[in-house]
């Protein structure tokens, strides 16, 4: 059965109210009283009405500050409000306007009147109530719609970023320290970042551009590659083109991580003063990101096994650092680094020789 529409009366004399009902229940309506404003209040919140028929000239609380408050109050706000008033000035009406009247039954009431009025305002509350929750269905569709774009969104990104690792991983598949060596120093270049005082979206994508540091590898030949003693000047050069080599591999992505990768591929053997390759930037000329994935890439050559070389101490890989201030580090990164220390040390020991973790723990650390 449908519900009736409910109206509220409110007037501080019993006589008006009865008569008022004997006009509204024969139409159809369920009505409740009301006899002062604070009464008003409280009804029109536990009540929920689709029409208050408010008198102005009440005792306590009149009639215009009642209209104020449901019209401020979130809950109330869009009921239509009738005043019902035997005042006929001009300024009164405009007042009672102001107070957030929507329309006006003059004292004494006409039947006719009050059926054209209530019908019509009721309409309106009708429509109100329609796009209300029109308004919240479909904000509710918007928020399920986003949370599964979201949820698909990032399982493009984890298959990307693990499509990246294994990338990574390839370029360094016959280093007897691959995917233990990746995770270590994107960890350290993104500890150096956050201590820098970069974004953490900035810092996140420093994170995941960072094992694009070598990927250039993939096209340097094993022998010069994997020699496990000093390369000549020839070999030499064919090396340093790793760096060049990754450029071309990750060039002309509309991913911004990629792009930073790119970056990362051909700056991280740049020095401060000049002397790195394969450009020979100097100072600021080097890209941050550049800068600090150079010193995160040494730490952790320096602390690492190699085909040609012992892991190096903690304290001659700091000292090696600290000479390498102002000439082939940034001192600003070298500060951070520094100041880092204690997240370094922890990342160092998570991520310990010959792991083979999953990409997402540089996601998750």
């Amino acid at each position: 059965m449908e519900n009736k529409p409910k109206i509220l009366m409110v007037d501080d004399e019993e006589r008006n109210l009865r008569l008022m009902e004997a006009l509204l229940i024969p139409l159809g309506y369920d009505c409740v009283m009301a006899r002062d404003g604070v009464a008003a209040l409280a009804k029109a919140k536990s009540a929920a009405p689709d029409l208050i028929l408010l008198d102005i000239m009440m005792p306590g609380m009149d009639g215009y500050e009642t209209a104020r408050r449901l019209k401020a109050d979130e809950d109330t706000r869009i009921i239509p409000i009738v005043m019902v008033t035997a005042l006929q000035e001009v300024a009164d009406r405009v007042k009672a306007l102001e107070a957030g009247a929507d329309d006006f039954l003059s004292k004494p009431v006409d039947k006719t009147e009050v059926r054209a009025r209530v019908a019509s305002l009721l309409k309106v509350k009708a429509y109100n109530d329609h796009m209300r929750n029109y308004q919240k269905e479909l904000e509710a569709a918007v928020a399920q719609r986003t949370a599964q774009l979201s949820t698909a969104f990032e399982k493009i990104k984890v298959a990307a970023l693990d499509t990246i690792r294994r990338l990574s991983h390839a370029a360094e598949y016959k280093d007897e320290d691959t995917g233990a060596h990746i995770l270590r120093m994107s960890n350290y270049a993104a500890s150096v970042a956050r201590k820098m005082g970069l974004s953490e979206k900035t810092v996140e994508y420093i994170l995941y551009a960072a094992p694009m540091h070598d990927i250039g590898k993939i096209g340097v030949p094993d022998r010069i590659l994997l020699k496990p003693g000093k390369l000549d000047p020839d070999e030499w050069e064919i090396m340093k083109q790793h760096t060049i080599f990754g450029a071309k591999i990750l060039e002309g992505s509309d991913a911004g991580f990629i792009r930073l990768g790119e970056i990362v591929a051909l700056m991280h053997h740049e020095k401060w003063d000049g002397t790195g390759y394969p450009k020979g930037l100097k100072g600021k000329q080097i890209p941050l990101v550049g800068r600090i994935v150079a010193i995160a890439d040494v730490f952790d050559a320096l602390t690492s096994q190699r085909p040609y070389k012992e892991a190096f101490s903690l304290e001659k890989s700091y000292e090696i650092i600290r000479q390498g201030r102002e000439n082939h580090f940034d001192p600003d990164v070298v500060d951070s680094f520094f100041a880092a220390e204690k997240e370094i040390l922890a990342i160092k020991e998570k991520f310990k020789d010959g792991e083979e973790s999953a990409f997402l723990k540089i996601a998750k650390s």
